[in-house]
């Protein structure tokens, strides 16, 4: 694990792996989750690839400062710790609260990104009203009035049967991030529309979206990958939110096809 210092005062945790003079992929995790969430796409991934993932502020490894969390801080945390590494024209993976860092990030430092995959995300999520009831739960109440109905919408049918061991592993990281932490995020998400800043994006997309997503429907998914012209949209069927925890491999092999598809490696 590295630690990266931000003039902020917001030092992101990162595990950086692979060649450093490989191509880079970046990934940025989802609200209440860690950089752990993408360990088993990480080893199913080529070796010449540099991989690096991070914790956000709040969560995991890296500090919680107090909030507000503005999503441009969170866009700029990610952008500093990627100039800091000396990353440039990396693609850039993101899932739900990752992905919305994702696409501002494209659109504040072009020359950090050269491609996008927007994951189980969109340009806007939820409405207001949704998230003012969330955030009241939480706060009033701490993140566990909201574990078991995260964990309904996160998973598939099938994962909650077959795997229990993988909503388990996802409700420690729940109840592992910082109250502060949770909550900041949660407020930079009902905060940010980014319909008019992701329309205006050229660059290589992929979004991937699951079949059975009760946070962030297939539907949803496709119209922000509509935004984005010549964008490539895939479904990964039988998965919810955590596409990428449930069926690691199917994920890291459409990653992998779109990077090949786009010269990065």
């Amino acid at each position: 694990m590295i630690v990266i210092p931000n003039d902020k005062g917001v030092a992101l945790n990162v595990a950086d792996s692979g060649p450093k003079d490989g191509p880079a992929v970046v990934f940025a995790h989802a609200l209440g989750s860690d950089l752990t969430m993408w360990d088993a796409v990480v080893d199913a991934l080529p070796d010449r690839l540099r991989l690096i993932r991070m914790d956000m502020r709040g969560h995991g490894q890296s500090p919680c400062p107090e909030g507000p969390y503005p999503m441009g801080d969170l866009v700029g945390d990610a952008a500093h710790a990627l100039d800091n590494l000396g990353v440039k024209e990396c693609v850039f993976v993101g899932l739900s609260i990752g992905g919305i860092i994702a696409q501002g990030l494209a659109a504040e430092r072009l020359d950090l990104v050269r491609g996008l995959v927007i994951s189980n995300t969109a340009a806007k999520i939820g409405t207001p009203w949704i998230w003012e009831a969330r955030i009241k739960k939480v706060r009033d109440s701490g993140i566990d009035a909201v574990v078991d109905a995260n964990i309904d919408r996160w998973f598939s049918r099938a994962t909650k049967r077959d795997h229990p061991e993988l909503l388990d592993d996802a409700r420690a990281r729940m109840r592992a991030t910082p109250l502060q932490g949770y909550l900041g995020c949660m407020e930079a998400i009902a905060d940010t529309d980014l319909y008019e800043s992701t329309a205006r994006l050229r660059l290589p997309t992929l979004a991937i979206a699951g079949t059975e997503d009760g946070s962030t429907p297939a539907d949803m998914v496709r119209e922000t990958a509509g935004l984005i012209p010549g964008s490539r949209f895939e479904l990964i069927r039988g998965t919810g939110h955590m596409s990428p925890v449930e069926k690691p491999a199917e994920y890291a092999a459409l990653l992998t096809d779109f990077l090949r598809s786009i010269g990065h490696f």
